[in-house]
């Protein structure tokens, strides 16, 4: 966009998505911008389907990683730096008049800041709220292992889908995927209810891969990204109209 574009978007797209991502391993055969791309992909369908009632932020493509520091290429921000990043982005954008604004992460150690921003924007005069990608359509996610996640079949699939020519498939391996081949830290980090552990992804496994990405289709990455769009946009339709 020019300037001159921008200034009549305010007018006619009065919701902005800020895609989120991260700059982190995703095992020997996946590009470290998956979170990113995976970000961006989703964004890009999600305004489609708002039809011009929302433009798109650049990308910011670190997130909160430092779970993955263990292996190389990895880059992280601190959740302060990450936060106020986000808070600079909205506050240049509120001041040209955008008060609606959408973060779709494809990252999900960027959640907890995420929250932690939501709760501070709830008195503002704007509207903030944000959303992960695969939790959306955690119902549709069949034939995985019991142990999957970071690597594994889902976001392989999204990326076979979104942009094959990032997914080294002849380098794919397993990473684990049975709770017995957890360490005790590893297995209480997954429970669902009580106490929190973080624990990096080392302690999961030495390649930081949770699942059989090698199970991974594109048309099962084309259900997920497609249905998380349309579930997306449906939210973003209904807070427009509110």
């Amino acid at each position: 966009m020019t300037t001159d574009e921008a200034a009549a978007a305010v007018r006619r797209s009065p919701l902005v998505i800020i895609p989120v991502g991260a700059q982190e391993q995703h095992g020997g055969g996946m590009a470290m911008a998956t979170d990113t791309v995976r970000a961006v992909g989703v964004a890009d369908r999600v305004a489609e389907r708002l039809a011009g009632r929302a433009v798109i932020a650049p990308v910011v493509p670190y997130g909160i990683s430092p779970h993955h520091m263990a292996f190389a290429g990895t880059m992280s921000l601190s959740p302060a730096t990450f936060m106020q990043v986000l808070r600079d982005v909205i506050a240049s954008l509120q001041d040209h008049g955008w008060r609606q604004f959408l973060v779709i992460t494809g990252h999900g150690g960027n959640n907890a800041a995420l929250s932690v921003l939501a709760q501070e924007y709830v008195r503002q005069d704007l509207t903030f709220t944000w959303t992960p990608i695969t939790s959306v359509v955690s119902d549709l996610i069949v034939d995985v292992s019991e142990v999957h996640g970071h690597a594994g079949e889902a976001e392989t699939a999204q990326m076979l889908y979104l942009a094959p020519d990032l997914v080294q498939v002849d380098r794919l391996e397993p990473g684990a995927t049975t709770l017995d081949e957890l360490t005790t830290p590893a297995r209480l980090s997954r429970q669902a209810r009580g106490p929190r552990l973080s624990v990096g992804f080392d302690v999961y496994h030495k390649r930081g891969v949770l699942g059989d990405p090698r199970r991974a289709t594109a048309e099962d990455g084309r259900l997920l990204v497609e249905a998380a769009a349309d579930r997306i946009a449906a939210f973003a339709d209904e807070l427009l109209s509110a």
